[in-house]
């Protein structure tokens, strides 16, 4: 595997991710999950057994809306996942750059494990806030 990778032109492993995420992009816009129907049968299997959005529920959602330029919709859909989305982007382009051009280097994002551990937090005290069945925390519910 290692001789593979060796000999594997440096473009490869940022072109595959992106053809990964194509293949993301392309089954969101495909399934429409704002549409008709799509809130009928719940997808993931947390809310399906349990009734409670996990962690990651409204992400595909807010995926989709960010995709149609719907900036207020995605946030509503789910907030944390926004916020991420611009660091992933940055930290995509940051490792995809430094493969493919030695000398055109954009800078990586360097996180601390303070901020990495604040961020996780954050993500799960909003995913027991957004369970919760009273005002203003309905707002959360997807």
């Amino acid at each position: 595997m290692y001789r593979l990778w060796a000999r594997s032109p440096r473009w490869t492993a940022p072109f595959l991710v992106l053809v990964c995420f194509g293949g993301g992009v392309a089954y969101t816009i495909g399934a429409h999950p704002t549409g008709i129907g799509a809130f009928d049968s719940p997808t993931c299997l947390v809310k399906l057994t349990t009734g409670f959005d996990c962690p990651g529920c409204g992400g595909t959602r807010a995926f989709y809306y960010l995709l149609h330029g719907n900036l207020p919709a995605a946030a509503r859909s789910h907030i944390m996942a926004v916020f991420a989305a611009p660091f992933l982007v940055y930290m995509y382009i940051s490792w995809s750059t430094g493969l493919i051009w030695k000398s055109k280097r954009v800078p990586m994002l360097r996180l601390s494990p303070l901020a990495i551990s604040l961020f996780l937090i954050a993500w799960g005290v909003f995913s027991v806030l957004r369970n919760l069945p009273w005002a203003p925390f309905t707002w959360l519910f997807v």
